[in-house]
């Protein structure tokens, strides 16, 4: 099973996010209940740490990122600098206290989620925060480093998300199943939006975009709608690109606004986020006027691909505002 969301390695994919959404607001409304009968659905201690599959991906790891940051260990049996990291991930999630949920996947096992990661090598550790895939660090780091790591995550995923994690019980059965939460009445666009999804599973482009563009024309403030147009226009504008020719010009022409705006699309495409966006940035400090505008505009466009909460897009824009200023 190929998770929906890692379809563009780094970029959030817009077919995860209806699901993000309607996740969330079904685990807001399992915490009232457990807060309504005096903590049921608690989960316990041994629960924070969870080994999971490609087959179990979407339900334990997407869809509990919309409630508490999901942290991922890329391991192996045969790693030994493995066998140092995990434990000490390990005993964090419990000391966190459903702050973060460890989610461990053994890489022989997983080989398409490994890949889909874009994983180089192990120990890796990434996180899934709101249906959005992060690296946090590769190979080994102090306990130190850690914590700070986690510290950060864990503020991100309250102040942006409003994640407030998980309710930890000592005394609650391991394993329990959580009580379903009910399910989230129809949105007025939900239809629409189900359309665009299936148009771009069944590569109409095109029609995806007109999708997004209805549902907008209705409702401009749509995140949904807003983030499936950016990314449904951004794979339209890749699909038939020549990327040895695209690459070629923007070698050849560093100072093409053209050029470089087309091999920062395929850049995204590939999941080499920082790489389009500091090539873009680049090229906003070396162009003046109408190509500087088209370079800045594209990058506006990228940051909607990406998402506005993701770290790599604040970063950026504070390297805009220095290079426009």
């Amino acid at each position: 099973m190929q998770p929906r969301n890692m379809s563009m390695s780094g970029v959030v994919d817009l077919a995860a996010v209806k699901q993000a959404q309607e996740a969330k607001a079904k685990a807001e409304q399992a915490r009232a209940e457990a807060a309504r009968t005096g903590g049921a659905g608690a989960v316990s201690p041994a629960d924070l740490v969870i080994d999971v599959d490609e087959a179990g991906f979407e339900s334990e790891v997407l869809q509990r990122s919309t409630e508490v940051p999901v942290v991922i260990d890329f391991w192996a049996e045969w790693c030994e600098p493995c066998k140092q990291l995990s434990p000490v991930l390990e005993r964090l999630a419990v000391e966190y206290n459903g702050r973060f949920l460890l989610a461990k996947i053994d890489v022989d096992a997983n080989q398409m989620l490994m890949q889909q990661f874009g994983v180089q090598g192990i120990p890796a550790v990434f996180a899934v925060v709101a249906g959005q895939a992060l690296p946090l660090f590769q190979g080994a780091a102090s306990e130190t480093q850690i914590r700070q790591t986690l510290d950060q995550l864990v503020q991100v995923g309250e102040e942006r998300f409003g994640l407030t994690g998980l309710v930890v019980d000592p005394e609650a059965e391991p394993g329990a199943e959580r009580p379903a939460a009910p399910e989230r009445p129809a949105g007025p666009h939900d239809a629409a939006l189900d359309a665009a999804v299936q148009a771009m599973d069944a590569g109409d482009l095109g029609g995806a975009v007109q999708a997004y563009k209805n549902v907008l024309a209705e409702e401009p403030g749509n995140a949904e709608a807003k983030l499936g147009l950016a990314q449904a226009e951004l794979l339209q504008r890749v699909q038939d690109a020549d990327p040895q020719k695209v690459r070629r010009d923007a070698a050849d022409r560093p100072g093409d606004a053209q050029a470089q705006i087309a091999a920062a699309d395929l850049d995204l495409v590939g999941g080499h986020v920082e790489d389009a966006f500091g090539r873009l940035i680049d090229t906003v400090r070396v162009t003046a006027g109408d190509d500087r505008d088209a370079v800045r505009l594209r990058l506006l466009e990228l940051f909607e691909v990406v998402g506005a909460e993701d770290p790599r897009v604040a970063a950026a824009r504070r390297a805009l505002a220095r290079a426009l200023f």
